[in-house]
């Protein structure tokens, strides 16, 4: 089960894609400071910092949720659980199959202009990017957003070699919850997961909750990459630290059973994760037979420095 109740972290861990907790969408337009409130308490008392993570959305919506979350976030008493922002979208692919739960019509080419509403939105606090790097202007894209210190990670793409390439000459660093938004059906050998496996020069980060990626999986990605370049996330929605029930996240309504699996309801792909930190930290040592030390590097301190960020005590 991936949210069995593992033993207390040792120490603080770190969640770079965080779509909800404890019940609360962070997606939904009119979040209010009590519900921030709770769910950040509740990440606190596991001893996870996050990356508050919104997903594919208008951008005059993007910035509305942005400003609406900076405003409420300084006013906690919780403030240093958010670390940053992290957007996944609208700059991916609209290919069936790797748009996954992102509304395909509100998905486009990156755009620089954006970028600065929204980084103006996030108080400067914007960290993060998933884009699918084949989408014209994306390298410029990249080094425009690399320049304010903002990392891109690649997702929800069918990205071919040379885009990749030219992506990564840009600046791009990592790979969001790579193995997964894709296609059920790809060519065995050329295709992004190989191609992303590859390479060497980004982080790939996992979700070890044994249904996106089983574990023999999980061990076979991570033995293809470098060991210092693998981190882990949970891609958590509301259902996160809640026990099951139906949950939303953004447009979506989906429902989570007692095996912890987020779905449309009647539908079998997965929408974003139940798991929390601290039972992916128990997941990767259990999994991939890992020491207590190298599991927490990957879910923690080397999460912080692919971010370039520095570990804050948590209230």
């Amino acid at each position: 089960m991936p949210n069995a109740n593992p033993a207390a972290a040792p120490a603080q861990l770190f969640d770079l894609q965080v779509n909800g907790f404890a019940g609360v969408d962070f997606q939904q337009p009119d979040l209010t400071a009590p519900q921030l409130e709770r769910a950040l308490g509740a990440l606190a008392a596991r001893r996870t910092r996050i990356l508050f993570t919104l997903v594919t959305d208008r951008i005059d919506a993007l910035c509305a949720k942005l400003e609406r979350t900076e405003a409420m976030r300084r006013d906690s008493r919780f403030a240093g659980v958010i670390a940053g922002y992290h957007l996944e979208g609208p700059y991916l692919s609209p290919e069936r199959g790797y748009h996954g739960a992102h509304p395909p019509e509100l998905l486009k080419a990156p755009d620089p202009g954006e970028f600065e509403r929204l980084w103006r939105a996030s108080g400067e606090t914007l960290r993060l990017i998933t884009l699918a790097p084949e989408w014209p202007g994306s390298a410029d894209f990249i080094r425009h957003v690399r320049a304010h210190g903002v990392r891109t990670a690649i997702g929800h793409s069918a990205a071919g070699d040379g885009e990749i390439d030219r992506a990564i000459a840009a600046g791009l660093g990592m790979c969001t919850h790579l193995g997964n938004g894709v296609p059920v059906q790809l060519h065995r050998h050329d295709n992004i997961i190989q191609r992303l496996l590859a390479r060497d020069e980004l982080d790939a980060v996992f979700i070890p909750d044994g249904i996106h990626l089983p574990p023999a999986t999980l061990r076979n990605f991570v033995r293809a990459k470098p060991a210092a370049r693998v981190l882990f996330t949970t891609d958590c929605m509301a259902a996160a630290g809640a026990p099951p029930g139906r949950f939303r996240i953004g447009r979506l309504e989906v429902e989570v059973g007692a095996d912890g699996v987020v779905r449309e309801p009647g539908r079998e792909n997965f929408a974003g994760s139940s798991l929390t930190m601290d039972a992916a930290l128990a997941n990767v040592q259990r999994f991939l037979d890992w020491p207590a030390a190298e599991a927490l590097a990957a879910c923690s301190g080397r999460v912080l420095a692919a971010l370039g960020l520095v570990e804050k005590p948590l209230p």
